[in-house]
């Protein structure tokens, strides 16, 4: 019998701390010695949706009968001051993307979809284009930090006006737009020079707080002749403060997006580790609005993260007017199609993962100004395609409304739902499954 007998090793085990990411992300800092830029939102696991349940209704609460019964889905949207307020079919909106961004050909499919099925697009930083002004009934303008494109004459053209503080992948934080995607075009709508990379402003240059905001919104009422809607969009991080700091400044729409939200280019830094869930941040914005006397009355508008109709309907459950998606009508559109498989391998990635929006390189012609690339997207198709998904997503939100017994999705209430862990009940606000328990209020 040998004196040193072999001791057999464990198995290997890899760190939960120093993942495989967390490896390879330190291994490309080191090779690089610059931080990652990506797009996509954030993609660590955080409460969410999935997390609340409805109950339904059975015996102590009546149901509507499936599609015979009416379910109301239109919104108004800014009728607080505005002498023309935005009129929704569906409470769900296409969020702010821009051009340069995104390629000419997706800014149009978006209008052409969201204008099928009556509701409204939002032109993102950069300024708007002719096409999308031309393809989307209902179009709110974003007014950002940057200014880039800004001129009153487009202000006049839209329909709503976005005053942009925060967006939930970045608050706090500016975009960036790289050389290659600042095409001639590109260049001479946001008096840049062209090719060179772009950085957005993390804040206006004409305000340092809430007083000077409503100085900002009467300039702009007075521009469009107090015609239309002024919304305020925020990134959530302090959503009860920043919601009635809003309302104070005479805003008619709240626009509250959540750190799921996507981001066409930012540092993962950001994307990862700075705002709050959107699910965490909804009640607070609600209880501003009433406890200033103002829920329904200043519309709150939600988005970060939103897939189908069910989070829409919890959304509107919790206390929300009306949703908004980015990413999710991108992917409408065409974004991360399998289709284009061997396209984003060639890229170093896969369908389902590509998130460098910023490189100009998309296969599928969306988040590019490559000219090639960008005759991929046939916006007459993509169009369609993100109206088929508008209507699933409010016939889904329809179908849980009546489920609840309710002939309006906005009269969804938080009395319908429940938890399915300690962290969303607490955050959302409503009991955990099976008890009557809401954390932080007692039993």
């Amino acid at each position: 019998m040998s004196a040193n007998p072999k001791i057999p090793h464990t198995a290997p085990r890899a760190s939960s701390i120093f993942d495989a990411y967390a490896l390879s992300e330190i291994r490309r800092a080191a090779a690089t010695g610059v931080y990652d830029i990506r797009g996509g939102g954030a993609k660590r696991p955080m409460p969410h949706f999935d997390d609340l349940l409805f109950l339904g209704a059975s015996m102590s609460r009546y149901p509507l009968e499936g599609y015979r019964e009416a379910c109301t889905t239109a919104v108004t949207l800014g009728d607080r001051f505005a002498e023309q307020p935005i009129e929704l079919k569906i409470p769900i909106t296409i969020a702010g993307m821009s051009f340069g961004s995104l390629s000419g050909q997706a800014k149009e499919a978006l209008g052409r979809g969201a204008s099928a099925m009556g509701t409204s697009t939002t032109t993102g930083d950069g300024g708007m284009t002719p096409e999308e002004r031309q393809h989307s009934k209902q179009l709110v303008y974003q007014y950002l930090p940057s200014r880039y494109g800004m001129n009153p004459d487009d202000l006049r053209k839209a329909d709503a006006i976005e005053v942009v503080v925060g967006q939930g992948a970045k608050p706090g934080g500016g975009g960036m737009l790289l050389g290659q995607k600042i095409t001639q075009r590109v260049a001479k709508m946001r008096s840049l020079p062209e090719g060179i990379d772009q950085r957005s402003a993390c804040r206006h240059p004409d305000w340092t707080g809430p007083d000077d905001l409503e100085i900002k919104i009467h300039e702009l009422r007075e521009i469009t002749g107090g015609r239309i809607p002024i919304y305020v969009k925020i990134g959530a991080s302090r959503p009860y403060f920043d919601t009635a700091l809003s309302i104070k400044a005479g805003a008619d729409v709240v626009v509250l997006d959540g750190m799921q939200g996507g981001t066409a280019a930012t540092q993962e830094v950001f994307i990862e580790h700075v705002g709050i869930p959107t699910l965490a941040a909804i009640r607070p914005a609600v209880q501003a609005l009433i406890d200033a006397d103002m829920h329904r009355k200043v519309q709150l508008v939600v988005s970060g993260g939103i897939r189908n109709g069910a989070d829409v309907a919890k959304c509107l459950a919790l206390g929300a007017d009306a949703v908004s998606i980015g990413t999710a009508a991108l992917v409408a559109l065409g974004d991360n199609d399998p289709r284009w498989e061997a396209h984003y391998q060639a890229l170093g990635t896969t369908a389902g993962c590509y998130d460098d929006w910023h490189a100009g390189e998309d296969p599928a012609g969306i988040t590019t100004q490559d000219p090639d690339l960008c005759k991929r997207l046939d916006p007459l198709v993509a169009g369609q395609r993100l109206a088929n998904l508008l209507a699933v997503m409010t016939l889904e939100c329809q179908t849980i409304a009546r489920a609840n017994g309710k002939s309006d999705v906005r009269n969804l209430e938080p009395e319908d739902l429940v938890a399915l862990t300690v962290e969303a009940a607490a955050m959302a606000k409503v009991p955990l499954a099976g008890t009557d328990w809401i954390p932080g209020q007692g039993l």
